[in-house]
């Protein structure tokens, strides 16, 4: 997952709350089982020795600041400041998730999130099209009717899709409705647009859409590129492990020198379960134990969860983070693609 939309966490002083539960209630209204969800976060927020002002960041955010659809799970990580982050996962979690810690917990977020939370979704016939955005966990619909240009039906769409894409940062776009009025369409939008689209094949039931049945194939357009990134990540990774070309490294050890060096351009993060690496007092340095930091970071050390630590590490260094399952399984749970074979480290034993 590409590393730029974490970077409020690293902006953000911790100590941090990261919560991950289900919820797939679609209403706005807090459930009585969301209530009761909340509670038992709760419970374990105050075992972990969370704040009150984080926890009672986190409830308003639990509570009230449901997202439009929900999928199925919900991430949503605090500090004393307020929520970080907040938004649905494709699923959830296993069971829920409650960690209070110096650092922030990605790695469900890796597994389940969406790569691009703000998008367009136009549901378009000759007539004109419906345009709904999606954009910092809201949503608003519009309605553009081209019936008034004859012969260029879409050319208004089009150009209210370039003026959208132009004001914010929409990572892609969706596209229901006959394969007449897509095909269209597309061609009435730049290049730069029809790169980021996807053409969803739903049919139109009774002279309209179900957009549960669209939003349904979004999340499996989704999870098949999620799927893709996994499968891309680990054919790379074999490939340069096989030919012994130092662009891999798996454990614990190369993957912190690779991460000192900064020359890691994709972590991928297995099972790492509950191992652990030392870092400096400013958060520059990574090694597998305190003893292997390079002596002039050794003073104020700490020691931090892996998973914790090592993705927080990849992305202040720009690159690439990826979970992968049991088709892959680098040594200690942690392995990197590299941009560069790392050099002799010093702070290595």
């Amino acid at each position: 997952m590409d590393s730029d939309r974490f970077r409020e966490l690293l902006a953000a002083p911790g100590p941090f709350a990261s919560v991950y539960f289900e919820d797939s209630d679609d209403d706005d209204d807090p459930s009585p089982a969301l209530e009761l969800k909340w509670r038992a976060l709760h419970e374990e927020l105050k075992r972990q020795g969370a704040a009150e002002s984080i926890t009672a960041a986190l409830e308003h955010a639990v509570m009230e600041l449901r997202l439009p659809i929900g999928r199925g799970g919900r991430a949503v990580v605090a500090t004393a400041g307020g929520v970080v982050l907040n938004e649905y996962l494709l699923r959830p979690t296993a069971a829920p998730i409650v960690r209070v810690s110096e650092l922030p917990y990605i790695v469900p977020i890796l597994e389940f999130g969406v790569a691009h939370s703000d998008y367009l979704l136009v549901v378009a016939d000759r007539t004109g099209a419906i345009i709904t955005s999606h954009l910092d966990a809201t949503r608003f619909s519009e309605s553009v009717d081209s019936r008034h240009t004859p012969g260029q039906q879409l050319r208004t769409v089009a150009d209210r899709i370039i003026e959208l894409t132009h004001d914010t940062a929409f990572g892609a776009l969706y596209m229901v409705g006959d394969a007449d009025a897509r095909s269209s369409l597309l061609a009435a939008l730049p290049e730069s647009i029809r790169k980021r689209a996807t053409s969803l094949p739903i049919a139109d039931r009774r002279g309209g859409y179900d957009f549960e049945e669209i939003q349904r194939a979004i999340d499996t357009t989704l999870l098949w590129q999620r799927q893709g990134a996994m499968d891309t990540a680990a054919a790379r990774f074999s490939a340069e492990l096989g030919r012994r070309s130092g662009l891999a490294a798996e454990g614990l050890g190369a993957v912190c020198t690779a991460l000192r060096q900064g020359t890691i351009d994709t972590l991928i993060i297995g099972n790492i379960d509950d191992a652990t690496v030392a870092a400096d007092e400013g958060m520059t340095t990574v090694a597998p134990t305190i003893a292997a930091l390079p002596a002039q970071s050794a003073a104020g050390a700490k020691t931090l969860r892996a998973d914790e630590a090592l993705p927080v590490f990849a992305i202040s260094a720009g690159a690439t983070v990826v979970r992968t399952d049991e088709r892959l399984a680098p040594a200690d749970g942690i392995g990197a693609i590299l941009r560069c074979a790392p050099t002799p480290d010093q702070g290595r034993r």
